[in-house]
């Protein structure tokens, strides 16, 4: 695509005009991303900020020196040169020379604009004419270790986003300042939702009772909505042997993000990272009937992953947290009607949370890769069967899908329900997994008509997902105003004056009896004030209560997002609402 060389040439010009400006810069790399381009730097301690630090106030500098350097419509010239002759040109750039050594052809490809050259294999614009100097802008700095090592050194990366016209970059921009007023983690703090405890630890988020609120209903929800559906709920422990992730075969794959090993009386324990090897010691635990297939098995449970600190992000990426996970052990003959079941869950509940397929969220057909046998397990036959079951499914229910290989599980191929949030970006919310190798590690079986014993599939899948993450998302999607069933707090009544206090409690009474989440806001603070704060807290409705409400019926009811005020009869009121929480 045209833009990614753009955006790739934009990195060389950043480079360019950061040495330009700052003398002996010492150069990482450069790579585009999506919506744009970064690139590494060690400054020299005297060039900038404090001790060799960029400035936020530094990058209008580097822009500026950029601009100009786009306007001088300088070439890229591309050339060859051996390791050698590399080697002596970027002899004052460790890093480069470090990228030259790891280097496995015996040519290396070099890219020169006018004095500033760069190890780079391209492509790039034949001249930065082919470049609109008001498309881009540097967003911000961070910090990250050369090749994302924490044994490395700490390089400062600037970061950058382009576009081919002005007008995508001031939309994009827009875009980006609206994700910024719907940050979670900000509407988190101003909603009284969650908060993060140094004391406690990094990603460990504590709920809040409001946040709890969400939470419950969340989970009240899936509960009874699987049960209902044939799932069989039940409690596993948050702790096991080694021995059984070893098993199962995750510990080798997962050890990296599980946590240490606890040694206690002899027994090697962990915070379990997953809670299928749970599951099948249930179904296993007694021998089977080809009757009781499919089993249903599912779990509200928590799990334990280390995520790197600087990985964690809100409650995007928690070091807990809480999937609504299940395990459907079936005979291979029922995989496709129960994964079509699945995916009839999942998109009732999504209709639930008032998210639309397409707009909101697509299905990603993830696909292992055959010649990767440390990642996956090796039975190419198991591998076109599942892969084909799952593929055949999307396609007869006519799902908007991609395929995407290296994706899948080390065990099977799976259906990934990728949400976009916001600013755009995709998070995988739900999953459905085909696994064919786990029966085998823990001889799931069951016994068929014919008195034989055969060996059962696995089927598994979360239907909400991970709690914190959805919870997560329907904070931005919704900008906090969370949809009337979900709103912590659902009525908020108002009193006019002191002589009204007893009355609004007497309304506040009438919608608790009625199962509302309701309060009564007694302060003695202005009606003004208080509706302002009503607004801020985004509760769906207020009501606020006068003489002229005390001497009847009906209430002064004030929608969320609506100035005007309805009057309507209490008793009318409360039918609309129930038929809305319906």
């Amino acid at each position: 695509m045209k833009i990614d060389i753009i955006r790739h040439s934009l990195s060389h010009i950043m480079a360019h005009a950061v040495k330009n400006t700052y003398g002996n810069v010492k150069l990482g790399i450069g790579p585009t991303i999506e919506n744009g381009f970064y690139y590494d730097f060690a400054l020299p301690v005297e060039a900038s900020g404090e001790g060799g630090a960029f400035l936020p106030g530094d990058l209008p500098r580097i822009e500026k020196r950029m601009r100009e350097l786009i306007k001088q419509n300088i070439k890229f010239e591309k050339s060859f040169a051996t390791k050698e002759q590399a080697k002596k040109i970027f002899k004052d750039q460790p890093y480069k020379l470090e990228l030259i050594k790891d280097l496995s052809a015996k040519k290396v490809t070099i890219y020169k604009s006018e004095e500033f050259t760069d190890l780079c294999a391209g492509p790039h614009v034949k001249t930065t004419k082919e470049i609109n100097p008001d498309a881009f802008k540097l967003t911000k700095i961070a910090g990250a270790y050369w090749r994302g090592s924490e044994k490395n050194p700490m390089l400062q990366r600037i970061y950058a986003v382009a576009f081919e016209t002005k007008n995508e970059l001031d939309n994009y921009l827009k875009q980006i300042e609206e994700a910024e007023k719907r940050d979670h983690r900000v509407l988190g703090k101003k909603l009284d939702l969650f908060v993060f405890s140094d004391l406690v630890g990094k990603g460990l988020p504590l709920f809040t009772e409001k946040g709890s609120i969400i939470r419950r209903e969340m989970e009240r929800f899936i509960i009874d909505e699987e049960i209902k559906r044939g799932y069989k709920h039940v409690y596993t422990p948050d702790i096991a042997k080694v021995d059984l992730y070893k098993k199962s075969g995750h510990y080798p794959y997962y050890k990296d993000s599980m946590y240490p090993v606890m040694k206690i009386e002899g027994e090697e324990l962990i915070l379990r990272p997953m809670t299928c090897p749970h599951h099948f010691q249930l179904y296993a635990s007694r021998p089977r009937s080809y009757k009781e297939l499919p089993m249903r098995i599912a779990e509200l449970a928590k799990q334990f992953r280390y995520e790197k600190s600087g990985e964690l992000s809100g409650l995007f990426r928690v070091r807990l947290f809480c999937l609504a996970d299940a395990h459907i052990i079936c005979k291979k003959e029922q995989a496709s009607d129960e994964i079509n079941g699945v995916l009839d869950l999942i998109e009732f509940v999504a209709d639930a949370l008032g998210l639309e397929k397409i707009k909101d969220f697509r299905y990603r057909l993830s696909l292992g890769d055959r010649k990767d046998n440390k990642k996956y397990y090796k039975d190419d036959k198991a591998w076109s069967f599942a892969e084909n079951v799952l593929r055949t499914v999307l396609k007869q229910r006519k799902a908007p899908f991609f395929e995407a290989k290296g994706e899948a599980a080390f065990y099977g191929p799976k259906i990934d329900i990728q949400m976009k949030d916001f600013s755009g970006k995709e998070n995988t919310a739900f999953t459905v997994q085909y696994d064919f190798v786990m029966p085998k590690r823990f001889e799931l079986t069951y016994i068929d008509k014919d008195g034989s014993k055969k060996e059962a599939i696995v089927i598994h899948r979360s239907s909400i997902g991970a709690i914190e993450r959805v919870m997560a998302f329907l904070i931005e999607h919704y900008a906090g105003a969370l949809p009337f069933w979900l709103s912590p707090v659902q009525v908020e009544i108002l009193p006019v004056g002191e002589k009204h206090r007893n009355f609004a409690q007497k309304i506040r009474n009438i919608f608790a009896e009625n199962k509302f989440r309701v309060e009564a806001d007694e302060s003695d603070e202005t009606l003004g004030k208080k509706i302002r704060e009503a607004e801020l807290q985004k509760i769906p409705y207020i009501i606020v209560v006068g003489d002229k409400e005390m001497n009847s019926n009906n209430l002064a009811v004030r929608s969320r997002g609506k100035k005007e005020i309805e009057t309507i009869d209490i008793d009318k009121f409360i039918e609309k609402i129930k038929k809305e929480l319906k």
